[in-house]
């Protein structure tokens, strides 16, 4: 089946020095870039709500060390702060 697809022109300007580095057609590039993307958006992703997110949990500091017992103290003064 032949597509046609517009893009922009920076991603045309990209997709030429791709093709060029590898060694491959323009159509080829999209067919790969297609099949991974189809493939990753078909996948079942089995991790549980946590361990999605768990490489983010404790990588910022607020400097309140009482911030998970008075969150609602803090978000109240700086809304009001902010008013």
């Amino acid at each position: 089946m032949q597509l046609t697809v517009r893009i922009p022109d920076d991603y045309t300007e990209k997709l030429d020095k791709v093709t060029k580095k590898m060694g491959l057609k323009r159509s080829d590039i999209i067919r790969l870039a297609l099949k991974q993307f189809l493939e990753e958006s078909f996948e079942k992703d089995s991790r549980t709500p946590f361990q999605k997110i768990s490489s983010l949990l404790g990588i910022a500091e607020s400097g309140l060390k009482d911030l998970g017992q008075h969150h609602r103290e803090y978000l109240v003064k700086k809304i009001k702060r902010d008013s």
